[in-house]
């Protein structure tokens, strides 16, 4: 279909928590195409829908070359301590700081046709999953971040020639 352009930080799409996904129809079939175009592009590793302007709880995934998608994914299990991983955001371009992720993640959701889809792993995965899921619930990498790094990285915003 299309790849969109991505919504950055300020839009209010950004920060509310996504519908779940009550019906598949012909628009959600083209959001999922749209997702998948959008996240093929070198350098990404996952986009949610919110970050096209959908508010609904679907992501997509590049991770090693294995792209997908899921709906209505719940994170639904996280192992080890939280550590600091280095983390950038498509809708925070230019943007790079320290956030605290698990070191191991599980998302449970559907595939278009109402198939349990699971996605499990560690390292680049878990950071995408924990990452995406965040998305859809209203929340930036940003609320990760330490306080010291998140002041940073507010005036690192302010101080872009994107905002």
């Amino acid at each position: 279909m299309a790849v969109r352009p991505i919504r950055v930080f300020g839009d209010p799409v950004l920060r509310a928590v996504c519908a779940p996904i009550e019906v598949v129809d012909d628009g959600i079939r083209a959001l999922v195409q749209d997702l998948v175009d959008t996240v093929e592009l070198p350098g990404r590793a996952g986009v949610a829908a919110p970050q096209i302007g959908v508010g609904v709880r679907a992501f997509s995934y590049n991770i090693d070359g294995d792209i997908g998608y899921v709906l209505n994914p719940v994170l639904v299990e996280v192992r080890g301590e939280p550590q600091p991983v280095g983390e950038g955001c498509l809708s925070v371009p230019g943007l790079w700081h320290d956030a605290l992720r698990y070191p191991w993640a599980r998302v449970v959701g559907t595939d278009l046709d109402g198939r349990e889809i699971v996605l499990e792993g560690e390292g680049l995965l878990a950071q995408a999953l924990q990452h995406e899921t965040d998305h859809l619930d209203g929340m930036l990498y940003l609320s990760r971040l330490t306080a010291e790094d998140r002041k940073t990285a507010m005036r690192e915003i302010r101080e872009s020639s994107w905002f």
